[in-house]
């Protein structure tokens, strides 16, 4: 049976820079750098204990465009300590939303990705 997403795909202009965002930033692991082709990298980051990555691919390699592929939403437990530990690490991100279904905030990433965190 399936259990869990495994790996979401994310075209980049600049894989050093996407997976420094992702490490610096949001505190996740690079756990995968291996050559999945001659000069092309397969890089994969995941937050800690997460059992899902997000592989960042070079967009020109895949003839993609930057910011082209996955939107991604992140859970967490509280939003206001998210967002204040986000911005202590020098994200951008957005003052939390309150909605019917959670609270959100969004956060500008390398390429234009947004990237959404919410607590249901």
């Amino acid at each position: 049976m399936i259990s869990h997403i495994g790996v979401a795909m994310l075209y980049v202009s600049d894989q050093q820079e996407t997976v420094d965002f992702f490490v610096e930033k949001f505190g996740f692991s690079k756990t995968t750098d291996a050559e999945m082709m001659p000069g092309v990298r397969w890089i994969e980051v995941s937050p800690p204990n997460g059992p899902t990555t997000i592989a960042v691919h070079d967009a020109a390699t895949f003839d993609k465009q930057p910011g082209e592929g996955a939107y991604l939403t992140y859970a967490c437990d509280d939003i206001a300590a998210t967002v204040t530990e986000l911005r202590a690490r020098g994200a951008d991100v957005t003052d939390p939303v309150a909605e019917p279904w959670g609270t959100y905030a969004k956060v500008g990433g390398p390429d234009g990705h947004e990237i959404q965190i919410h607590q249901k």
